[in-house]
This record gives structure tokens, sequence and C-alpha cells, in this order.
């Protein structure tokens, strides 16, 4: 009895440890390290308040909240082909792309999920962190 506690302990902690929750100068670090950075809020938002400079754009969720896995993991396995590939994921609050990473991580199998803590307002804006405005929802540089 004993034995299965502790198997399932490990397991917790190893599913845990597979989704992380990274603060801004982490999240700059990993990006200049070449680790995706991924915006998954909608383009309306992307326009309204700006996106993080390098970020890539793929909206996973409309504006009524439905996701888009489908067309969202086609964009996303073309940056992110490997499931031990790092990547980070960022939405307004955070509440969006800790459910998504969490689902990558615990359904999907992929083993370094990263999330801005507390999203673009919170986690980014907030500590003066510079954001640029997409150009067709493109990245402008």
């Amino acid at each position: 009895m004993k034995r299965i506690y502790f198997i399932l302990i490990l397991m917790t902690f190893a599913a845990w440890a597979e989704f992380r929750t990274v603060d801004a100068e982490t999240v700059i670090k990993m990006q200049k390290s070449g680790v995706p950075l991924i915006d998954i809020r909608t383009p309306a938002e992307w326009q309204e308040r700006g996106i993080i400079p390098g970020a890539h754009l793929i909206m996973f969720f409309d504006a009524q909240g439905h996701p888009h896995i489908r067309q969202w993991m086609e964009k996303f396995s073309q940056l992110v082909p490997d499931k031990n590939r790092p990547f980070i994921l960022y939405c307004a609050h955070a509440n969006r792309s800790k459910a998504l990473g969490k689902w990558l991580s615990e359904k999907l199998g992929y083993k370094k999920v990263y999330e801005l803590k507390g999203g673009i307002e919170y986690g980014w804006r907030e500590l003066g962190k510079p954001v640029i405005k997409p150009k067709n929802n493109r990245v402008t540089e």
C-alpha cells in the first residue's frame, strides 16, 4: 500500500514539474536563448494591448472563449515540433495560458511547458516591460 502512495506522489510531482510558471526576467533570458514565446490571445487583444516583442501570435480561444484546437496545433507544431523542446505561453492574465499549458503538459505529453506569471498585463506591462503593436496581426520589428 505504501508503494502505491509513493508512486502516486511521484506521478503527481512529475506532472507538476513539466509545467512551470516563470517571471518576466526568466522569459527574457529564455527568449534570448531561442525558446519560442507564444501569445495565445485574440487579434483584438493584440491590437488593443500590444504584444511582447518577438512573440509568435497563435490565437487559441476566440472572443467567445471557444478553442480552435486543430488550427492552433497545426501552427504550434511548426514552432514546437518536438515534445521535449521548451516553449513559453502567455495571455492577458495567465488564466488561458495556464489552462492550455497544463493540457499540453498533462494530456499531450509536452515536457517543457512554461507560462508567463500574471500574463502580459500583470507579469509584463505592469513591470514596465516593452510591448509593440502588431501589424496585420504579425509582429513588427
